[in-house]
């Protein structure tokens, strides 16, 4: 089959979740079984200056048509990954500003209706017609009602697929919306595109898709309820009534995670031989101005900072926690949880280890470096952290939830909790 995969983040261009991960690990495996596979991702700042991507034009001078009164000028470049094409997005503004992967996500839906058109008329300029379009989450999500709605002829033998890899961010807007469009205002109700009085990009992708997925068995569950339904447990329930909606669990790319030949590291070892394992643990807490301390634990986070992955669990169980064992995080987010990180390692010299921000070598030192891996989320779509943890022999700790629980079975291959407290 031919298949365009679209996505806001593709590693290991531009990452800020597993999103990336997957839209980079997933094309490549369709490859290796005979596909023709294409990756849509903007064209970020960071990305093009980065002298690592040999990126060249592909085509130049061409114009999207948001709606009959407005027009947009589009660039499109090109690199590989792994053998697979990267088509990548550039206009007269947005994504320009992103220098750094943090802030890859624009404010407002402009970016995103763009982006949605452009994919469309790239296709139609490159003369490539696929068989199945992979959006992924809410800032693909009017692609397929565009694909339609605005030209249905001919889209009519291509499949929309959509992907939730978190139903609580869905990309809500006004009315508006549908005039920046050119779209007709008979879209507006409740089995549509509206919801609550807005324009719910997620919403969109879920009806007008041929099928939706999730990434995770256990999170589709999940979604079609009150507490994970994100107010669309309805729509959930009714997509999964009507056989649209299913869980496949993501995974990992296993040639990126290996301890065996990791870049990152400066030891390495395998399942035969573990012995670099203790010298990438001595080599992380060097790293981070940790003094070993013998018979504990290192405890390892690789994470977004939020409650989501219950890091303000994390803060309330610290007395104790750090009576056991020494503590290494990386991640951004939320400043408030951040703070509470910052003033742990402040007041627990030698237990706590706090690196505020996005590396990209720090993260596979932590995996290899730690003990176990603490996962306490409120809830996971899936999880990648559990899966790398595992390919690094670093034990998962983790809340049963989500893809955790499809994936961490407690004393077999980690450890699990179930009530959401500290």
């Amino acid at each position: 089959m031919k298949i365009l995969f679209v996505s806001a983040e593709v590693s290991p261009f531009a990452k800020v979740g597993g999103l990336a991960d997957v839209a980079g690990s997933l094309p490549k495996a369709l490859k290796a079984l005979g596909h023709d596979v294409r990756i849509a991702m903007p064209a970020y700042k960071m990305v093009l200056d980065d002298s690592r991507w040999t990126i060249d034009l592909l085509k130049d001078g061409l114009k999207v048509e948001m709606n009959p009164v407005w027009t947009k000028p589009l660039t499109l470049f090109q690199t590989m990954t792994d053998g697979v094409p990267v088509i990548m997005f550039s206009t007269d503004q947005w994504f320009n500003e992103a220098d750094r992967s943090e802030k890859i996500y624009g404010v407002g839906g402009d970016p995103y209706l763009f982006f949605s058109c452009a994919v469309l008329e790239a296709l139609k300029a490159l003369d490539w017609t696929p068989d199945v379009i992979h959006c992924n989450d809410w800032h693909t999500g009017l692609i397929p009602v565009l694909m339609r709605e605005r030209d249905a002829a001919r889209w009519k033998n291509t499949a929309a697929i959509y992907s939730i890899h978190n139903l609580a961010y869905q990309g809500e807007f006004g009315f508006q919306i549908l005039d920046q469009l050119g779209l007709p205002h008979r879209l507006f109700n409740t089995h549509q595109l509206e919801t609550y009085g807005g324009v719910n990009f997620l919403k969109a992708g879920c009806v007008f898709s041929d099928y939706v997925n999730t990434v995770s068995p256990k999170y589709a569950e999940e979604i079609q309820t009150p507490a994970f339904g994100c107010r669309l447990e309805g729509l959930m329930r009714h997509l999964d009534a009507t056989d649209q909606l299913t869980g496949i669990l993501n995974g990992i790319d296993l040639e990126e995670f290996n301890a065996a030949d990791d870049p990152y590291l400066k030891h390495h070892y395998a399942l035969d031989d573990l012995s670099g394992k203790a010298q990438c643990r001595a080599d992380l807490l060097e790293e981070v101005g940790l003094t070993p301390i013998d018979d504990t634990p290192v405890f390892g986070v690789v994470s977004r900072i939020s409650s989501q992955k219950g890091m303000d669990l994390m803060i309330d169980a610290a007395d104790e926690l750090l009576s056991l064992g020494q503590l290494v995080i990386l991640g951004a987010g939320d400043s408030n949880l951040a703070s509470g990180f910052k003033w742990l390692s402040t007041n627990y010299p030698n237990r706590v280890g706090f690196h505020e921000g996005f590396d990209l070598g720090l993260a596979p030192r932590i995996y290899a470096g730690a003990d176990m891996f603490l996962m306490p989320s409120a809830f996971e779509p899936c999880g990648l952290g559990q899966l790398i943890a595992m390919r690094y022999g670093t034990v998962p700790v983790v809340r049963s939830t989500g893809g955790l629980a499809n994936t961490v079975f407690d004393e077999e291959n980690g450890f699990v909790f179930y009530e959401k407290s500290a």
